[in-house]
This record gives C-alpha cells, sequence and structure tokens, in this order.
C-alpha cells in the first residue's frame, strides 16, 4: 500500500515538474511575423491625418498616457504618449508603452516596419507577444502611415517602461497559444474614402475605434474570437466584480427595436450624443476622444450600426452604482 502511495506522489511530483519546465521554456516565445512595407511620411497632411486618428476616432492616447494626465488630454490637451498607465489584468500586469521617438525609452529607436507590426499583429520588436488590446489589424497602409508618421513628429520623452509580468496563468496561455497574435479574416485595403457611407462606418467600428471590441461579449482563444451573442450586441461588463465599485456595463448597439439602445436615436441624436462627451466620470468609454472626432466619422458610424443584424440581448441597465448587483451577471 505505502508502495503505491509513493508511487502515486512520484507519477505527481513528475507531472508538476514536467509542467513547470513545459510552459517555463516556452511561455517567452517569439512570433516570426513579417513586416509591413510601411514607410513614415513627412508631409503635414500625412502627419495631422495621424494626430487626428492618435487622439481621436483611433483613442491611442485613452491608453498611452499617465493616468494623472487623462483628464487633461479629454479636455483637448495634445498630452505626449509617454505610456504609463498600468492595467492588472487577469493573466499579468502590462503598463502601456511609451510611443514618443525618444531613443531609449520609446520608438525612436524602431523602424516603421516594427512599429506597423506592433500596430498590426501585436508582435513587438522583439517578436515577443504584445497586449492584443488594438483593433488594428485592417487598418488601411494609408492610416498606418499616417499614424506613425504622425507617432515620429512627436517632441521625445524619456520614460522608461516596465516589461509586462504574467502569472502562471498568463505563461500558461501563452506557452499552450491559448494567449497569441490574433487571426483576424480580411484583405488590408490600401486607402478608404472618407465619407459618411456604411463602408467607411463599417471600417472605423471594426479596425479603428474599436467599437465591436467593448460592445460584444466574446472571448479570444488560439487567436481566434468566439462572439456569445453577437458582435455589437453588448453586455460587457467594466469595474470588476467589486460591488463597491460604479460599473458599466456596455450598451446593445445593434438596431434590434426592442433592446437596442440607438435602435430608434435618428442621425442627429446620435451625432449630438458624441458632442456631448462625459456623462459619468469613470465611464470607461473614451468619451474625450471621441467627441473630437468630426461629423462625417460620427454619421457613417450611426449608418453602419443601423445596417447591421438586429441582435436581442437586452441590457436592463449601463450604469451600477457602488453596491447595486449586477442583473442576469
Amino acid at each position: 500500500m505505502k508502495k503505491w502511495i509513493i508511487t502515486l506522489m512520484g507519477i505527481v511530483i513528475l507531472g508538476i515538474v514536467s509542467l513547470f519546465v513545459f510552459v517555463e521554456s516556452r511561455w517567452d516565445r517569439t512570433y516570426d511575423f513579417p513586416y509591413p512595407e510601411i514607410t513614415h511620411s513627412l508631409d503635414s497632411t500625412v502627419i495631422e491625418r495621424g494626430k487626428y486618428l492618435v487622439y481621436g476616432p483611433a483613442h491611442c492616447a485613452s491608453c498611452h498616457i499617465n493616468i494623472d494626465d487623462y483628464e487633461s488630454m479629454e479636455a483637448g490637451e495634445l498630452i505626449p504618449l509617454r505610456g504609463g498607465e498600468v492595467f492588472n489584468l487577469n493573466y499579468g500586469v502590462v503598463v502601456s508603452y511609451n510611443l514618443t521617438p525618444d531613443v531609449e525609452t520609446g520608438i525612436g529607436g524602431f523602424t516603421d516596419g516594427e512599429i506597423a507590426r506592433a500596430m498590426r499583429e501585436a508582435v513587438g520588436h522583439d517578436g515577443r507577444i504584445l497586449p492584443n488590446f488594438m483593433p488594428f489589424k485592417l487598418m488601411t497602409d494609408e492610416d498606418v502611415v499616417a499614424v506613425i508618421s504622425f507617432l515620429r513628429s512627436q517632441k521625445p520623452v524619456k520614460n522608461p517602461i516596465p516589461k509586462p509580468v504574467y502569472n502562471w496563468s498568463g505563461k500558461w496561455k501563452i506557452s499552450t497559444g491559448k494567449i497569441r497574435p490574433r487571426i483576424i479574416h480580411g484583405t488590408t485595403l490600401p486607402s478608404i474614402k472618407r465619407e459618411a457611407t456604411i463602408e467607411y462606418g463599417n471600417y472605423l467600428v471594426n479596425n479603428v475605434a474599436n467599437c465591436v471590441g467593448c460592445h460584444s461579449m466574446a472571448t479570444v482563444e488560439y487567436g481566434e474570437k468566439k462572439y456569445r451573442f453577437g458582435p455589437l450586441s453588448g453586455g460587457v461588463i467594466f469595474g470588476g466584480n467589486n460591488v463597491n465599485n460604479t460599473r458599466y456595463v456596455t450598451p446593445n448597439l445593434t438596431p434590434e427595436k426592442q433592446t437596442g439602445m440607438i435602435a430608434n436615436w435618428d442621425e442627429d441624436t446620435f451625432v449630438a450624443r458624441f458632442r456631448q462627451g462625459r456623462v459619468y466620470e469613470t465611464s470607461p468609454m473614451p468619451w474625450g476622444s471621441f467627441a473630437r472626432m468630426d461629423e462625417v466619422d460620427i454619421r457613417a458610424i450611426y449608418r453602419y450600426l443601423k445596417s447591421i443584424k438586429p441582435i436581442a440581448n437586452k441590457i436592463e441597465k449601463t450604469v451600477y452604482q457602488p453596491g447595486e448587483e449586477i442583473e442576469g451577471s
């Protein structure tokens, strides 16, 4: 009996050690993704377009600044994108990168191709995976050039950023490929016509502003996204599980008549809501950035949202004050 127990314990210990060795030997893996053929421009019109994207619909400034500067940024100040915002995730802790052209601590030492690959593939200059927050896989070549051109035009700011620290869960998921660069099906266009059309709205919602990222209940494993109900049907909770926090549930943006928040809004009402900006101080929606969008972009987004498949997903409330339990969670 004792021999049997010892044998079993030996097998368990061997399994644990083998698992540990497997994870530790594979989690710090690199990916050999190709570099996009992108070259930045010194043209002032291109740089201005990049600035509009960075501080507007692409809302890069919502993450790549220090949290202490957030209020100033939302008020319209062009805060340098020096990074420093801390994200405590279920798989580890990451800090937003310094996007100023400082050679030592920012992007100044990276090639245009390395920056473009980071934007599109979430693969860093060293081949390691980056936090997959950016929806820019299918951003047009023209807009990627504009963003990089603006980033290179900024004043360099020296601000060293710590590397991501992954917990055991994060290392396990990276080592097994559950966390990996996103697989997004589609074709990257050289450019797209900027006009208030469904086509351009589709581009903004899915490939620039990332409306689909926050307004869709989904899981991403092995690079593939799987929706619970359908894209843009809402239901994502922000604010964590702590009932002492103000928490937010993203609304259903589909045109479903009974449960879609904007289903009965006209276009001017939609535009006016974006112009209004932030109502709740801690709302995760980057209202300051989106309030900077021009009317063409806002109307294009509205027209696209009105064209998509209606999905019935009733969101009882979008704001829960401290102490309130989220219905249906």
